[in-house]
């Protein structure tokens, strides 16, 4: 989270104050008491959902390239044909993904709206990991440079990118998750996780998108600088490989064997994790390898060794003869032959780099040892990889390689008949092709497991995955507001009103306590994470299910952001179901220290009672944030609705937030907009009343809005305030729903 918080002497009442309010009071987070039923009905119907059959879309992205090795454009769906266990399957959807008509350049930012166009199967994830226990120190700090220059200046826009390690001792461990903030991938390069006690380090994000503040570092530091911070980074780095090369160092082949067995069925599991995230993904391994003929045996033939096994064996006396010498250990070659198959049903390719030649010259704390391109090039060769012997110039090579993935065709059939057990379906994909072109698919897909079922890295890739993508997942019925009230002229406080239909979070749900996990990210114009907050809700629904149902749950929470445009982002999931709901939103924070007129959007005063109220926890001080309240009417507080839901004919309170206007009579006007774009004539703003906020540049209108002439659906309430003084209109705009 961002480190500066800006003062927030705008507010004139405490959040607490909420409690005096009709509705359900406000918990802190962790755990609420009992949903009570509210005392009155109210005039506004519960909200409704359907229970509808359980359809499984599979994704099959699919990589062509011609006889010369270019991206083969053109292809339709009329083209290609899927069968899943040998049966043919009706391509029910078909989208073509070009990264080259998309952003030409690199360094070229995609907008907002074109990123969540994008759909997550088509776009490439490349997860970057760095083997730390079967690597010299060294090499692997060296190792880093290559990857930095790699993230900067080589993925496309729409590319993801994730860092990881692995160890002996800790196993795999993720270090920043699949995301498109480069400037986080790159922190997360450069330190490996390991955080120097003089930096800005965010609170604990569960998902990894932030493990450095926003703004504490710079995608332009030099790749070879190591002289000042740089080089301070660099030796705490080393110092920290270095003992944990020593830890993991010994001499016997069976430790070294049951280290490769340890390694082999960490990287398993990851592969199994990874087959929740969509898309085809290319795991870059930074590694020197190991010793092949552990696993594959002698390979050299005439030596000596050879020699006496060969008179060994022609003179019946085999107990001489090292069977694992000669021809491999059958148990560890089972072991990474089942690790590989994850790869490959996870649709993962490992491109290694061998970082052997980039050890020092002479460093005394690195030990010889043996080539490991044989076991580097079997990995990455058995799952569609490449082996990249000059790691200095991996980028170059790799960018070639990816060339043939510029172009993507995702094909969608959809399965009704899925049993949810896991269980694991061959794919094969034909094609109508030019000669000598050459076909590239993922070779399977599992079945739907039940979230319960899932590992926690599994469950946390496929929440980070909503939250880098954006795209709207509706299983749960959420809503989203989001306004920026000034804080001071360089940040403002931002509050996130996040809804969530109490029927869809139970659906499916037994037992008497609801767990909810949130997430909310806002990210720049470049894709950066500036700001988040995350918590899990626990409700206890023994007595309160019914009322939970008919209304639903409203969390409070905020994010400090300085000025720019932003994307917040937000997940919320049944913690025991998996049931989520994504949502994202635009928001534009205006520059306070201009103090240029700005208007927020129209704040809907909560018509309908019922909800259980929560809001945020800070986590850094192990208890509630005690911070002012925004959203207040003459010094009362009320509560914004996210998805205003207004029964037709019957007026609306709402509030118009605005700064820097001038003194004096104000023009205010309103229009509806329907669902198509056009300006309706219903509706209609009346009751402006101008109220003393005692607060310099900060000015509240109170308004009634009655939806005349409606009739029930999804509208869009535009408003405009025109400063006479100046001339100038200041416009902002809110959805609302028409309900009967």
């Amino acid at each position: 989270m961002s480190s500066v918080r800006g003062n927030r002497q705008f507010f004139p009442l405490p959040l607490i104050a909420l409690i005096a309010l009709s509705l359900p009071a406000i918990a802190a987070g962790a755990e609420v008491p009992a949903v009570q039923a509210p005392a009155a009905a109210g005039s506004t119907a519960p909200r409704r959902f359907a229970e509808t059959a359980h359809v499984v879309a599979v994704e099959v992205p699919v990589n062509v390239v011609s006889r010369e090795g270019e991206p083969l454009r053109g292809l339709t769906a009329a083209d290609f044909a899927v069968y899943d266990e040998g049966a043919a399957q009706r391509i029910s959807q078909f989208e073509v993904l070009d990264l080259d008509a998309l952003a030409p350049a690199a360094a070229q930012p995609l907008r907002h709206g074109q990123v969540e166009q994008l759909d997550s199967a088509a776009r490439r994830h490349f997860l970057l990991l760095f083997d730390l226990s079967f690597s010299s120190p060294t090499a692997v700090l060296k190792a880093r440079l290559a990857a930095r220059d790699f993230v900067l200046r080589s993925l496309r826009p729409s590319d993801l990118a994730a860092v990881a390690t692995f160890s002996l001792d800790t196993g795999f461990r993720l270090v920043v998750t699949f995301t498109p903030d480069r400037s986080q991938v790159a922190r997360g390069i450069d330190t490996l996780g390991l955080h120097l006690p003089d930096e800005s380090v965010v609170k604990y994000d569960p998902l990894h998108f932030l493990i450095a503040a926003p703004g504490s570092f710079s995608e332009s530091v030099g790749l070879g600088d190591l002289t000042g911070r740089q080089g301070k980074m660099d030796a705490a780095v080393l110092e920290n490989l270095i003992l944990i090369r020593r830890a993991a160092e010994r001499d016997d082949q069976d430790y070294t064997r049951s280290r490769i067995t340890s390694m082999t069925r960490s990287l398993g599991s990851l592969a199994h994790s990874l087959n929740g995230v969509e898309g085809r993904k290319n795991v870059v391994l930074f590694s020197e390898g190991f010793d092949s003929k552990l696993m594959l045996g002698r390979e050299e033939l005439g030596g000596d060794e050879e020699a006496q096994d060969a008179f060994n064996i022609a003179h019946g006396q085999l107990w001489f003869v090292n069977s694992d010498n000669r021809y491999g250990n059958t148990k560890l070659q089972g072991v990474v032959h089942r690790m590989l198959e994850e790869f490959r049903r996870a649709d993962c390719v490992i491109q290694a780099v061998d970082i052997g030649g980039l050890k020092a010259g002479g460093d005394a704390r690195d030990q010889p040892r043996g080539s490991g391109q044989e076991a580097l090039f079997y990995m990455a060769n058995e799952t569609g990889g490449e082996l990249f012997k000059d790691a200095n110039d991996f980028g170059s090579q790799l960018d070639r390689l990816l060339s043939h993935t510029t172009v993507t065709y995702l094909l969608t059939f959809e399965r009704a008949d899925l049993k949810a057990d896991g269980a694991y379906h061959h794919l094969r994909v034909k094609a109508k092709l030019p000669l000598g072109a050459r076909l590239s698919y993922r070779s399977g897909y599992y079945a739907p497991r039940p979230f319960r079922d899932l590992d926690p890295l599994e469950k946390s890739l496929l929440a980070a995955e909503g939250i880098a993508t954006a795209a709207p997942r509706n299983d749960l019925e959420v809503s989203l507001l989001a306004a920026p009230f000034r804080a001071s002229e360089q940040q403002a406080y931002v509050p996130v009103i996040v809804e969530m239909a109490g029927g869809p979070l139970l659906q499916g749900h037994r037992g008497d306590k609801l767990n909810i996990e949130l997430y909310a990210y806002a990210s720049d114009a470049r894709g950066e994470m500036r700001d988040f907050f995350s918590q899990r809700v626990g409700l206890d629904v023994k007595r309160g299910r019914k009322a939970l149902a008919a209304a639903g749950v409203k969390y409070y929470g905020h994010l400090d952001l300085p000025p720019g445009d932003y994307r917040v982002r937000v997940l919320v999931r049944n913690a025991e179901t998996g049931r989520t709901g994504v949502r994202s939103l635009p928001i534009k924070v205006p520059s306070y220290r201009q103090a240029d007129p700005s208007l927020l959007p129209p704040l809907f005063v909560e018509p309908r009672p019922g909800w259980v109220l929560v809001r945020e926890r800070d986590k850094d001080a192990g208890q509630q944030q005690s911070v002012i309240y925004p959203f207040t009417i003459r010094g009362e507080p009320y509560v914004p609705a996210a998805r205003p839901e207004l029964a037709a004919e019957q007026p609306a309170r709402l509030c118009l937030v605005a700064y820097n206007l001038s003194a004096g009579d104000l023009a205010v006007s309103s229009k509806v907009i329907a669902a198509d774009g056009s300006a309706l004539r219903g509706g209609a703003l009346s009751g402006v009343e101008r109220t003393q906020t005692g607060i310099s540049g900060l000015d509240t209108l109170v308004a009634t809005f009655k939806p005349t002439g409606l009739a029930a659906g999804s509208y869009v309430l535009q408003v405009a305030v025109t400063d006479p003084a100046t001339g100038r209109k200041q416009v902002n705009s809110m959805p609302f729903e028409v309900i009967r």
